[in-house]
């Protein structure tokens, strides 16, 4: 999930930013600590949308830079728990797929995609469906249902796997063939609709 967060740190502006307007300065020092990084309570940081910074800063002896306390806003994604999302494949694996959510990367395990014996076709970037005859490529859009979530220290990129072994889940295509069965349209006419003509 989306969200913006507020936060505050310190910041300490360097001589060779004092030409530089504070908020301007602060900005781009909060970008490179902050953007791309993962935190376990916030999730992935996207990037800095606004600071406030406190004018008055502190000087520390020894240091020809300032310190400032400075509040700022963050465009940052959560992955939660049965959280339903849209992606599309970036990568076909022997073991399933990679799909690409919001900022990263959740793994499609080949035993997720559905009910059905699968065959994962590496050099085609594909996989392929025994029976139904449905298939995944690189480029596919789908939607699935997050199952795992791991943001701690011990996942560096943090990991995500998700699902579509649920109704209304996979492919627009896939869906959109539940959505008839659901309805009880099966595309052909009725038999009323036979007799009446």
């Amino acid at each position: 999930m989306f969200s913006i967060s507020t936060l505050t740190d310190v910041v300490r502006i360097p001589p060779s930013l004092f030409g530089t307007t504070l908020k301007k300065a602060a900005v781009n020092i909060l970008k490179e600590k902050y953007e791309s990084m993962i935190n376990a309570d916030l999730g992935y940081i996207i990037m800095i949308l606004d600071a406030k910074v406190d004018e008055m800063g502190k000087m520390v002896a020894g240091d020809g830079g300032t310190f400032h306390k400075v509040e700022f806003e963050a465009l940052t994604f959560y992955p939660k728990l049965q959280e339903i999302v849209q992606g599309e494949i970036v990568d076909i694996t022997d073991f399933g797929a990679f799909v690409r959510i919001g900022p990263t990367d959740a793994l499609l395990h080949l035993s997720q995609v559905m009910d059905d014996y699968l065959k994962s076709d590496v050099k085609s970037g594909m996989i392929l469906a025994n029976q139904s005859g449905r298939t995944l490529k690189v480029g596919s859009a789908l939607r699935a249902r997050i199952t795992a979530v791991s943001l701690g220290k011990a996942a560096a990129m943090g990991k995500i796997g998700i699902t579509c072994r649920q109704p209304f889940l996979g492919t627009d295509d896939w869906i959109a063939e539940e959505i008839k069965k659901a309805s009880g349209d099966s595309g052909e006419p009725s038999k009323e609709t036979e007799e009446d003509g």
